[in-house]
């Protein structure tokens, strides 16, 4: 019993990280509209959650120490969560964001394939169909378009979609590791990439567009934060390729948080995708508590 509410946790974890997820994506597109792009609050964003880190660990006296075997994995799951972050959002300058979040979305079945090499987990069919099932959902939500396939913006996006298998799979070795830690060192990791990317973006900080896109920024910051957060906690309870099917729920909530807030319509196509991203999340869910029953 212990194992399935730890397992009942860690994808109920999973799925708030999805939600937060998609929830920011469209304020970081507001903000983006008032003046401040992704590289800018990519680094904000970064260098709150150093901070949040270091006054939780401090508050909570918890040990900032890494035990010698997770090191390594630690350092994965940072550079797993820095091509995340410059891949994907380096690649929406090539091709459009909707092929970009399809190509960086096969993530989940790349982890799936993947489980046998790594975790050393059978490669069922079940959770074979499961995983493919919700990727056609996640087309369906995103549509797709053949306009503008710069060879770059693939392989840009491709690297997206390796570095978040990177970042699930060593993320689920790091069980011992405190979160304070986790997310203060990951971070830590991310922040000279992020430097570098904004620099060589030429964005600059100022104090007008700050104070004009206050909510959106601290709306995106916010749903990283608690994104993140919930990740690392997530990952520490499930499967690399559990979490990754759950996070499929991230698209979907960007698609509904748009059209609720930014009055963009849905096609009822994407109802079905979004109905299809659901099933699959619930049938991995049940399948995933037959296994730890």
């Amino acid at each position: 019993m212990e194992r399935v509410s730890r397992s009942g946790a860690g994808l109920t974890l999973a799925l708030s990280g999805a939600f937060f997820y998609g929830f920011n994506i469209t304020f970081a597109k507001i903000a983006s509209g008032l003046g401040v792009g992704g590289p800018m609050i990519v680094a904000e964003r970064v260098l709150v959650m150093i901070a949040i880190g270091l006054i939780f660990g401090i508050a909570t006296k918890a040990s900032f120490a890494v035990p010698k075997a997770e090191r390594l994995p630690l350092f994965g799951l940072g550079i797993g969560s820095t091509g995340v972050s410059i891949c994907y959002l380096s690649s929406v300058a090539f091709i459009p964001i909707t092929i970009a979040a399809v190509i960086f979305y096969t993530f989940p079945i790349l982890i799936v394939l993947l489980s046998p090499l790594v975790d050393k987990k059978p490669l069922t069919i079940a959770m074979m169909g499961i995983v493919v099932l919700a990727f056609i959902g996640v087309v369906l939500v995103l549509g797709s378009t053949d306009a503008g396939l710069d060879p770059r913006g693939l392989l840009l996006a491709a690297g997206a979609s390796v570095s978040a298998a990177l970042q699930f799979f060593s993320g689920t070795r790091c069980r011992q590791t405190g979160t304070a830690a986790k997310v203060v060192i990951t971070q830590l990791i991310v922040l000279p990439s992020a430097l570098v990317t904004l620099y060589f973006t030429g964005a600059v900080m100022t104090l007008d567009t700050q104070i004009v896109a206050l909510i959106p920024i601290w709306l995106t910051i916010g749903g990283f934060v608690f994104g993140f957060g919930c990740q690392v906690l997530a990952l520490a309870r499930i499967s690399a390729s559990v979490a990754g099917l759950a996070f499929c729920l991230e698209p979907v909530v960007a698609a509904i948080t748009s059209a609720l807030v930014l009055g963009e319509r849905l096609a009822p196509i994407q109802y079905v995708g979004g109905a299809i991203v659901i099933f699959a999340i619930i049938a991995n869910a049940f399948v995933e508590r037959r296994r730890t029953i």
